[in-house]
């Protein structure tokens, strides 16, 4: 078992902060980017209001129900794209959101895909911008990241507790928005991470 495959063995809450610093890269017609992620949201199945598995397997959450090691990517408001990475042990439908994060490499292609010009900072902040910035949408839904396509690399040092903070998750409504749910977690002081938003009347489970 790789150390990737041991850390997304354990839930959304355990394995979202483990998450911070590492590399999600994607190729894709002989170019690549890669992002070092800055901000996550854990998310956790049945036992989880915000979750889009709160209520059980459909067609559209299937993938969270594992195995872990691949993403799920979900559609919403009719314009974004957002991206999870699946872990935990099979059925338990655990799943870590990728918030934002710092473009390391294919600075130009990023550019590309976000479509309009904006600061090289917020080319990955906020979870749509950051599956934009791979290029990622339904068809990558289940696609592994252990390669070759996509590759998740964990950091040669992970990043210390006492550098990340945590709170409510971001546009969860519900219980599963209060601060009994403290599972966004962010390295602090990070340009790359988003503002914080709470839910509006119209926002559904971000997740």
């Amino acid at each position: 078992m790789t150390n990737v495959e041991k850390i997304l063995a354990g839930a959304g809450p355990d394995v979202a902060p483990m998450l911070l610093g590492s590399v999600l890269s994607r190729t894709s017609e002989g170019r690549e980017v890669s992002i070092r992620i800055t901000e996550v949201e854990a998310y956790f199945g049945s036992r989880d209001p915000g979750s889009h598995a709160f209520k059980g397997r459909t067609t559209r959450n299937a993938v969270m129900f594992g195995p872990a090691g691949r993403l799920y990517v979900y559609f919403t408001y009719g314009i974004h794209h957002c991206t999870n990475i699946v872990c935990g042990p099979n059925g338990t439908a655990t799943a870590v959101l990728l918030r934002g994060g710092e473009v390391l490499t294919g600075l130009e292609t990023a550019r590309e895909r976000r479509r309009h010009p904006v600061q090289e900072r917020t080319l990955a902040r906020g979870p749509a911008n950051f599956a934009q910035a791979l290029g990622l949408d339904l068809s990558h839904n289940g696609l592994a990241v252990s390669g070759p396509e996509v590759v998740l690399s964990l950091p040669e040092v992970p990043v210390p507790s006492s550098s990340i903070s945590t709170g409510p998750r971001v546009g969860v409504n519900g219980e599963g928005g209060s601060t009994e749910y403290p599972w966004r977690f962010w390295i602090t002081g990070e340009p790359t991470v988003s503002a914080y938003r709470a839910a509006s009347s119209r926002n559904r489970s971000k997740q």
